[in-house]
């Protein structure tokens, strides 16, 4: 393969991996989320469901695949039979860029019914937050709701 081809590969590889979504765990801010107010209340955990959330998908995986793979694919054979290669090559490259994009933007999450101290029963979905672990029934917690709606639920320690 010639440096030409390795360096596109190279840089589409960058932009398969560029997938990843940001985490959305309770204890994660984006950049617009920072330094604005939040409303702050307290409950307790009634129940927990497991679920997958799914990112957007952009289709940046199948893309970078394809082109990975096209290039990859037409150093095989020559005349014609580089071009045939090539188309395969794309085909397939899709094929597996679109499904580690979806994989990599598929979050391991929780559905969880808390009773504010209020009386009020809410449902927040969120990532499980890898360092802190899955949140359990009876959890003690602080649900945080921004101006935009976005809540997140916190252990509250």
């Amino acid at each position: 393969m010639n440096k030409i081809n390795f360096l596109l590969i190279a840089i589409m590889s960058l932009f398969l991996f560029g997938c990843a979504s940001q985490t959305m765990t309770g204890d994660s801010y984006s950049g617009n989320q920072a330094r604005k107010a939040q409303t702050l209340k307290m409950g307790q955990i009634e129940s927990v469901k497991g679920v997958e959330i799914k990112a957007g998908e952009g289709g940046i995986g199948a893309l970078a695949g394809g082109a990975i793979g096209g290039i990859a694919a037409s150093n095989v054979g020559g005349g014609k039979m580089s071009l045939v290669s090539a188309i395969v090559g794309a085909v397939a490259g899709g094929i597996v860029g679109d499904k580690i994009e979806k994989n990599v933007n598929t979050l391991n999450g929780q559905e969880i019914t808390i009773r504010l101290s209020n009386d009020t029963l809410i449902v927040v979905t969120q990532e499980i937050d890898k360092n802190v672990g899955p949140l359990r029934a009876g959890d003690k917690v602080r649900v945080l709701t921004s101006s935009n709606g976005t809540t997140r639920v916190q252990l509250n320690q």
